[in-house]
């Protein structure tokens, strides 16, 4: 391992053994580093079914991969067999202890998002398009660092300022190769790190996943819960109305008392009152940790403010993302942007609750979707044909509370252990920036 000019690095938290050892190094990335071929394959080449060769896609490094890549433990799509499979040779296949880093983002943050390879299980691995696969030049850094070095905020930071572009950033393997790299100097260090902030990710992995086993019983409970098309009678009924007559069919706007348009008035971020976008709006539930504000005249804000319990629309976006719902749920003085339509209920004939889940099942979300008519840029909903094109089932009020109550409390458990795995994911960060020195005033 080389490095241009002596190093005073020394990390904020390091572990006893090696407290009095030598400083960090600072290579750059190329001494560590050198890089193969990439393929520029699209998704349409690519599946899930069958194939020989595996392929690292630069859109999953993004959404869903781990930094420590294990081949057994992610859904990485094959190569078709019927793409050309000539070129991959030894010098396109990935090898442990690989990084593999996508080049272009949308969003300057997540440009050069990276993952290393610590397992393949003897498979087949390339990188596909829109990535740079950086390989070890030697033995160091030991398999399992790599992943949590190019994690830390200096790494991280220097591959950002070699970003290039407006609207979608970039790097070539090339502009990154100065880059310089926080290193201990002894293969034994980087063990004992790699070690430790593994064994967090594990448990961050095992949350992750009981998080995703209890979003898929919530699922699944609400497709037992709610009739299926076609059906008056849910397949899974609370004891007390299992004798109980048939849902009744209504037209959404049967329960409406009142509806109205968001504010257009632009938004900063500071201001008197919260304003709820489309952006805040999460599987029937609301985020309000991105909020924009406003200043309004009293009168003026009360024509536009939401009282709890009251539905929101997104009425205009892309197809995918018209229709979203959501209930207004705090006790907190807030209105909404001018594309989101809110509705106000009959609160003695439906439940607020029951009426967001209800509208956030997948047939209802189809049926809603269904009402947006496209133009150029994105799709429309009219909130009058929402009120009377939308067909819905509803039970007697007190069969809607019931099921509300019932999802509700599994809402909270969500929430309790989607908090735990936030808690976990800042904590590695706290850890991060602790056990990885800084390079400002060592470059």
């Amino acid at each position: 391992m080389t490095t241009d000019k002596p190093s005073r690095l020394v990390p904020k938290l390091r572990f006893p053994e090696f407290r009095d050892g030598p400083t960090w190094l600072a290579p750059r990335l190329s001494d560590l580093y050198g890089f193969k071929r990439t393929n520029t394959l699209s998704r349409d080449k690519l599946n899930y079914e069958a194939g020989t060769i595996r392929n690292i896609h630069y859109g999953d490094i993004h959404t869903k991969f781990r930094p420590l890549f294990r081949v057994g433990d992610e859904y990485v799509p094959f190569i078709n067999p019927d793409a050309s499979t000539n070129g991959f040779d030894d010098d396109a296949f990935c090898d442990e202890g690989d990084i593999v880093l996508a080049d272009a983002s949308e969003d300057l943050d997540d440009v050069g998002k990276a993952i290393e390879v610590v397992s393949l299980n003897g498979e087949h691995v390339v990188a596909g398009t829109h990535t740079i696969l950086a390989t070890r030049r030697g033995s160091v850094p030991v398999v399992g660092f790599g992943g949590q070095l190019f994690q830390s905020a200096a790494v991280r930071s220097g591959i950002k300022k070699e970003a290039q572009g407006a609207k979608v950033y970039g790097i070539s393997a090339n502009r990154i190769s100065t880059v310089p790299i926080p290193v201990p100097p002894t293969e034994a260090e980087q063990q004992k790190i790699a070690e430790c902030l593994g064994s967090l990710d594990d448990l961050i992995a095992a949350e992750d996943r009981k998080l995703e086993a209890l979003r898929q019983h919530k699922e699944g409970l609400m497709q037992q819960l709610f009739p299926q098309s076609g059906e008056t009678v849910p397949r899974l009924r609370f004891p007390e109305f299992h004798n109980a007559e048939e849902w009744i069919p209504h037209k959404f706007g049967d329960f409406v008392v009142k509806s109205f348009y968001g504010t257009s008035t632009s938004t900063a971020k500071t201001g008197q009152y919260p304003v709820l976008r489309m952006g805040n709006m999460n599987d029937g539930q609301l985020d309000f940790s991105n909020l924009v504000y406003i200043d309004l005249d009293p009168q003026e804000f009360e024509s536009f403010r939401l009282q709890k319990g009251d539905i929101l629309l997104n009425r205009t976006n892309s197809r995918d993302l018209v229709g979203k719902v959501s209930i207004f749920d705090r006790d907190l003085e807030c209105i909404t942007a001018s594309y989101i339509v809110s509705f106000r209920l009959d609160e003695k004939r439906i439940n607020p609750l029951f009426c967001n889940l209800m509208l956030n099942t997948q047939m209802q979300q189809f049926q809603i979707k269904l009402l947006a008519t496209p133009s150029i840029s994105q799709a429309n909903i009219n909130p009058t044909t929402f009120r009377t094109g939308l067909d819905i089932i509803i039970p007697k009020l007190a069969e809607q509370q019931r099921i509300a109550a019932c999802l509700s409390s599994l809402d909270e458990m969500l929430a309790a252990q989607s908090h735990k795995v936030e808690t976990l994911k800042a904590h590695k960060q706290g850890l991060l920036q602790q056990i990885f020195p800084s390079l400002e005033g060592n470059e």
